[in-house]
């Protein structure tokens, strides 16, 4: 295609599988940014081997003016913006870190590119499921209603159910594009400013904008030393270690798991994709899985006893009861469908982690 593709981490667990997938699809020339930030890619971090048609450039995406110079060496067609910080609990304890990397990084992208040749360019954003905040719930006559924050003495006494403002308890819902955002964090925050900062920005600039929404995305390759890259690849390495999974609130937090090349298919067929996409895309696997259901497919794939872990009532205030999306929009506005059954994923997402973790004697 002769495209000239920039990608903001790029070298990381989503990134990298992108940038592989359109080198295969002979999309052109390739520059990756990225930080290689040891809490993701562990100390003394290295590029990923991509091959001659890959330019990859280490540096912060706060540094305004090195991040400027990137893209003028680079001059891209398609613009991908995967940096991020994440972690909903570290986002409050290290606020300033997470603003000035989701949110200020994000403004030194859209002012360089603006400061390059005018064309028009597709401009991809990650975003997260976390902007929904604890999403659509409907009340007992099935109508939609707003929930309220979880009450820490409510759930200090076990009851973890979402109610609303009169104290009635709600039904959860599949989030779809038009759901309201109400992010209860400041990491969700940062993430719909970067939104809202792309669509402020997309016209002035020339720019083709296509935002999706990831639910939570899981697979080999995913960091088993980061408490903030998803709970899966946690209680895959507590597992290895022998260790009582620690299972919050009562098990029955839902949420939507998506296997990473699902996702980087999602990412792919949306750069295909030769328009502006009029609303965000929720990318997950459209099924609503509870953290006991998965933990229990997880011991049985590593050999863990079936039985080792505890449902201990503990919780995290501003956790998510519920996250599950609608996918059917997405899949009517790109060519694109999830492949991969959450049995089949944690039987990969398992056998790598034993790779990973076992350590010949």
């Amino acid at each position: 295609m002769n495209k000239s593709v920039f990608i903001t981490g790029g070298a990381g667990f989503i990134g990298s599988r992108l940038v592989e997938k359109l080198q295969r699809e002979n999309y052109g020339r390739f520059f990756v940014y990225d930080n290689l930030h040891p809490q993701v890619h562990g100390p003394d971090a290295v590029f990923p081997k991509f091959g001659s048609d890959v330019t990859c450039i280490k540096g912060q995406i706060e540094d305004a003016a090195a991040l400027e110079q990137a893209l003028q060496d680079c001059d891209p067609d398609i613009v991908i913006h995967f940096v991020s910080e994440t972690g909903t609990g570290q986002s409050l304890d290290e606020l300033d870190r997470y603003v000035a990397a989701n949110v200020t990084g994000t403004s030194n992208l859209l002012t360089a590119i603006g400061n390059l040749p005018k064309r028009q360019r597709d401009f991809l954003l990650s975003s997260s499921r976390s902007i929904y905040g604890e999403g659509p719930y409907a009340d007992a006559q099935g109508q939609r209603s707003r929930p309220q924050a979880r009450n820490a003495d409510r759930m200090k006494s076990g009851d973890f159910r979402v109610f609303d403002r009169a104290g009635n308890p709600l039904t959860a819902l599949p989030a779809v594009p038009d759901t309201r955002a109400i992010p209860s964090s400041v990491y969700a925050s940062t993430k719909l400013m970067q939104e809202n900062l792309l669509l402020n920005c997309a016209e002035a600039k020339n720019l083709r904008p296509k935002i999706l929404r990831f639910q939570n995305v899981y697979g080999p390759g995913q960091s088993l030393r980061n408490p903030y890259t998803g709970v899966l690849s946690i209680f895959g390495a507590q597992i290895m270690a022998g260790k009582t999974l620690n299972i919050f609130e009562d098990g029955e937090m839902v949420r939507d798991f998506v296997f990473v090349t699902d996702v980087v298919d999602a990412c792919a067929a949306a750069i295909a994709t030769d328009h502006a996409i009029d609303a965000p895309l929720n990318i997950g696997s459209g099924e609503a899985t509870t953290i006991l259901e998965a933990a229990k497919i997880l011991l049985k794939e590593l050999g863990g006893a079936p039985d080792n872990y505890k449902i201990t009532g503990d919780f995290r205030l501003g956790d998510i009861r519920h996250a599950s999306t609608d996918i059917e929009p997405t899949k009517q506005a790109i060519d694109w469908m999830p492949k991969v059954t959450l049995e089949q994923g944690l039987h990969q997402l398992a056998e790598w982690t034993k790779a990973e973790l076992t350590v010949s004697v």
